[in-house]
């Protein structure tokens, strides 16, 4: 009796040992399968207060209690901001006549590119987008048409701009702005989500436009409209640094050219120039050596254990810095 019991016992532990490896119950299970997430313990980067630059600011940093877009609250860098860069000079931005040549002018920016707007490119507009319709200078003189006063360039950089600054070269001055700041909120400590937070596309949006801010305070900012912009036939330049001036944001840049501070890696990796809303790092877009990073995201972020998660920027001729904010914001 007692050996019939033995071996019914050894059929039933061997059937139960079949039947647990068809269905794969082993106690190790949910975490060798093959589709779940690893689980690591990733590197969070705080944001360091001390990397902006005094100069640009209007007053000094604080930690506010904010609301995230999670709905959570959280210790957020309060940066107030002149909009003014004391690292690198800002402008020009329009020349003066269609001989001046490339230091006497900005940038542009169209297809991925970066042109240099001298007064060959003012005079050559008709060519370049293959419509007459351009003429920004005179003819006789070569002087070149652009705004003069604060008064014309309220008129002349904003969406609705009149047809009166037609063939106008937008050029805003920093005297213009010169007591206008601007309020950011960082996270001190970043919170990475699960899926990215799309970027606002216009009035009425309730999601962030900005996309970040550089250490020396200047924004970060949105595409520049480029269609409106040239739809009412007027130029609106970036400096050589990326950025320009209209009266309602102050100077805010649309490019990352290498003008601004940042801070060089020690490992090759590329240096780091401000951070994104959502508190995670932003880096030039080559390393050292002048590769490209292959594994970025949509957002353009990827991570490594020094950096934890962090961004790279786009081209400059691309006019954006980065796709999405990988992280949640302060409102």
């Amino acid at each position: 009796m007692n050996l019939n019991i033995s071996k019914m016992s050894l059929k039933n532990l061997l059937f139960a040992a079949l039947i647990c490896a068809f269905v794969s119950c082993s106690k190790d299970d949910d975490t060798t399968n093959s589709t779940a997430a690893p689980v690591t313990d990733e590197t969070v980067v705080k944001v360091l207060s001390s990397n902006f630059l005094s100069g640009g600011l209007a007053e000094p940093i604080t930690i506010v209690s904010r609301t995230l877009s999670t709905g959570t609250t959280a210790d957020c860098y309060k940066i107030v901001s002149k909009s003014t860069p004391t690292d690198h000079v800002q402008g020009p931005w329009c020349p003066t006549n269609i001989s001046d040549d490339a230091t006497l002018g900005g940038i542009w920016l169209e297809n991925g590119n970066v042109y240099d707007v001298d007064g060959a490119f003012i005079k050559n507009l008709a060519t370049f987008y293959n419509n007459t319709t351009w003429q920004m200078y005179n003819v006789s003189t070569g002087v070149i048409t652009k705004t003069s006063t604060q008064a014309e360039c309220q008129a002349a950089a904003n969406p609705n701009v009149g047809v009166e600054y037609k063939n106008y070269c937008v050029e805003c001055l920093p005297s213009y702005v010169s007591t206008l700041t601007k309020t950011i909120y960082i996270p001190v400590t970043p919170v990475k989500l699960t899926s990215p937070v799309s970027f606002g596309t216009g009035p009425g949006s309730t999601a962030p436009t900005t996309r970040g801010i550089a250490f020396n305070g200047v924004v970060f900012d949105a595409p520049a409209p480029v269609s409106i912009i040239l739809g009412a036939y007027t130029l609106a330049p970036f400096d050589d640094a990326g950025g320009h001036i209209n009266m309602g944001a102050g100077y805010h840049y649309h490019a990352a050219t290498g003008k601004s501070t940042k801070i060089t890696q020690t490992d090759g990796h590329a240096g780091m120039i401000g951070y994104a809303l959502d508190g995670f790092g932003l880096y030039e877009r080559l390393s050292e050596a002048g590769t490209e990073y292959s594994d970025l995201d949509a957002s353009r972020g990827h991570y490594d254990v020094t950096r934890g998660y962090h961004y790279h920027v786009d081209k400059a001729g691309a006019n954006n810095f980065i796709n999405a904010l990988a992280g949640a914001y302060a409102k």
